[in-house]
């Protein structure tokens, strides 16, 4: 048996995956979606995590979710009608749960009276005081289980089952472990186990690796049959059971080698792909060619992150051994038909394949973030007595784990924001002839090699008039300074910035979007706004689909070679003289398609180079800011576009103005990777002209692709 450490992480690895499953199943219910296949996936979600946490005595958790799992199934019978105040309660509720598997994990306890409040908004929903629940005087624990009991049950006994437990070979070879199915059991009510060694092999024959072990559960209970079924659904076919009433068993002391009652039916199981009950993310391939897939969700296999930051890294050290090969191939002047040549070639390929099959292990879907987005709104509607509505698409959009992890705070505070200074109160939507629940909507997809985010709010849209006035009196601007709509929405992004007018649990206390800002950029990421008065305002986030590789434009400047990321690059330039118009004594304006955009000496920049070193202007590198703005990059030479890999400086050398990393090109030269919105923000004239940007609104608009 596996140490009870090591079970006790799966199993809070695997609530994970019922809390993800019960989020999905409210939010559906939420929607409109009241079919019985939902409900009961909502009820599986919660007494699955009630019967894994019965095994190590985590007795809060397992009280809760069994008065939680007593109104779903009052929902499912038709008891209880789905009111719009029972579904606040059950999102709530498993916000609540959500907390209290948390705490387990951190072996903390949430105060009493949290839980209380819980419990008696579960118990008006049912309209009556139930019981409370006991799970006895002792916690469960595997080692006091009883091995025998009497035959003749006590006059007046409760109602229960008599369940007769014999795992085949199967079952222990796809990992299941019987003494969890039995804690499952427990749970549900007082509970004794005799243990049957009739079937035991012989220990000198072929046949000693057959599993012999059977056990009889007596189980007094008030559940039905069916949720029995649904402990052992995920071991179907895995073993031999039989499931009867209480009242019709006659239990023997021991089980006979074969059972007469063949096993009933299978329960209807989960849809592939959705979360297993406790044990069922160790299935495998069956032996004897028996698909796992075949009895329930895909295969899966847990593996330690660090193993696959290695498998990483790896991977990095093979694109840069084939581009320096490369490298070597194209110095020695080989035909391009050579054999060598050839086979360098099949070699790149192979490796880029390679490194997308490594980077789609640590990629994720957005979809377990974007849930826990929905608990964020529902808080935020609570503090600031607004209604809003969350509404998310592209949930499967995938992204790699680390960007996900470091995305969460930022995007919680985002949603926050939308609602606190987005969404106007119910009677300001009604007199704007909009609907008194305001909506939000969260989504993702993937463009141009990188991954959008957006969050829309659908409120009355920035105050741009009042911004620019709080600004001037908080001294970030001139008094006299004549902004673009572009420049004024920025100024949400400066350090300290705050339109709230009190002090709340939510905002004005300078912590603003400034915050969010550093966090996008330091994924390499960009944010941006757009706003239309009266019908809301869009934040969108591009973000690199994973920190380790990129793809960028290796440049000249000042004899360094450097890389730009190609995600910032709009197009390049070769100016002709009249394109160039100076301003002061160093700066300089780029006339293209009747605009005017500032210029940016990188050599200048970066030191390497004073200003009358310059005499002009070889190449220019279009680039786009994290708040839409433009400028352009003075480079001397553009060499070629390739994939690299990305080599953090930080932790040897600090934050370096204008450098976001290094990476070693096929020659074996390391290269630095330049930060645009670093460079530009740098530039001598900060009041340069602001691009403008279509209205967020108009339908031919798709943001984030350039």
């Amino acid at each position: 048996m596996a140490p009870q450490s090591s079970i006790r992480d799966t199993f809070f690895e695997e609530c994970e995956d019922l809390l993800e499953a019960l989020a999905e199943g409210l939010a559906a219910m939420a929607g409109g979606a009241r079919d019985t296949d939902t409900v009961n996936a909502v009820f599986r979600a919660v007494h699955s995590v009630k019967g894994g946490a019965g095994a190590f005595a985590l007795t809060d958790l397992v009280a809760f979710a069994h008065r939680f799992e007593t109104v779903l199934d009052a929902i499912r019978s038709g008891t209880l009608d789905l009111t719009p105040e029972v579904m606040h309660t059950m999102q709530r509720s498993a916000d609540h749960l959500a907390d209290l598997v948390e705490a387990a994990r951190n072996e903390d306890v949430l105060a009493p009276d949290v839980s209380e409040s819980f419990l008696a908004n579960l118990d008006v929903c049912l309209g009556a005081e139930p019981e409370p629940f006991d799970m006895g005087d002792t916690p469960f624990d595997f080692a006091v289980i009883p091995l025998d009991f009497g035959n003749d049950p006590a006059p007046g006994a409760p109602a229960g089952h008599v369940i007769r437990f014999r795992p085949r070979q199967q079952l222990f070879a796809n990992g299941h472990d019987p003494c969890l199915l039995i804690a499952a059991v427990h749970a549900l009510g007082p509970c004794e186990v005799a243990l049957d060694l009739s079937a035991l092999p012989d220990w000198d024959g072929p046949d000693a690796l057959t599993p012999g072990l059977g056990w009889t559960l007596r189980l007094e209970t008030q559940e039905s049959a069916t949720v029995l079924q649904e402990i052992f659904e995920f071991v179907d076919g895995l073993c031999e059971l039989d499931i009867v009433p209480l009242e019709d068993a006659l239990v023997p002391a021991t089980l006979p080698p074969a059972m007469a009652a063949p096993p009933p039916p299978p329960a209807p199981g989960p849809e592939v792909g959705s979360p297993a009950a406790y044990g069922a993310a160790k299935q495998d391939l069956a032996p004897g060619g028996e698909s796992a897939e075949a009895r329930g969700p895909k295969p899966t296999l847990r593996v330690d992150l660090d193993r696959v930051d290695r498998l990483i890294n790896s991977v990095g050290e093979l694109i840069i051994n084939q581009a320096m090969i490369a490298q070597r191939l194209q110095d020695m002047a080989l035909a391009s038909d050579d054999d060598v040549s050839l086979h360098v070639e099949d070699y790149r390929l192979l490796a880029r394949d390679i490194q997308e099959a490594v980077m789609a292990i640590r990629a994720q879907p957005v979809k377990p973030l974007f849930q826990r987005m929905s608990r964020i709104l529902r808080e935020a509607a609570e503090a600031t007595g607004k209604s809003a509505r969350l509404v998310t698409f592209g949930e499967n959009t995938e992204v790699d784990k680390t960007v996900i992890e470091r995305l969460a705070d930022p995007l919680m505070h985002m949603i926050r924001n939308a609602v606190d200074h987005g969404l106007e109160g119910p009677e300001a939507r009604r007199a704007a002839g909009k609907d008194g629940t305001g909506t939000i909507r969260l989504g993702a997809a993937h463009r141009s090699g990188s991954v959008i985010i957006t969050i829309r709010d659908d409120g009355a849209g920035l105050n741009r008039p009042r911004i620019l006035d709080i600004a001037r009196r908080k001294g970030l601007v001139a008094p006299d300074a004549d902004l673009a709509d572009a420049e004024i929405d920025g100024l949400l992004f400066l350090p300290g910035f705050s339109t709230a007018a009190s002090v709340s649990n939510l905002s004005g206390r300078g912590v603003g979007l400034d915050v969010v800002r550093n966090a996008v950029t330091a994924l390499g990421g960009r944010i941006s706004i757009a706003s239309v008065p009266g019908q809301g305002t869009e934040f969108t986030i591009s973000l690199p689909l994973t920190l380790a590789v990129m793809d960028g434009m290796v440049v000249s400047v000042a004899g360094q070679t450097m890389v730009v990321p190609i995600t910032s690059i709009l197009e390049t330039i070769r100016p002709a003289p009249g394109d160039l118009h100076r301003v002061g004594t160093d700066d300089s304006l780029l006339s293209i398609r009747g605009r005017f955009i500032p210029t940016v000496d990188v050599a200048r920049s970066l030191g390497f180079t004073d200003p009358s070193a310059r005499a002009d202007f070889p190449l220019l590198l279009l680039v786009e800011g994290e708040n839409q703005s433009q400028c352009a990059l003075v480079v001397d030479a553009v060499h070629d576009q390739r994939q690299v890999v990305i080599k953090g400086l930080d932790s040897n050398y600090g934050q370096v103005p204008g450098v976001s990393a290094a990476t070693v090109l096929g020659d074996g030269q390391i290269a630095l990777i330049l930060d645009p919105d670093a460079i530009a923000a740098h530039r001598a004239s900060p009041a340069a002209t602001a691009v403008p940007r279509p209205s967020l609104f108009h339908p031919d608009v798709h943001h984030g692709q350039h």
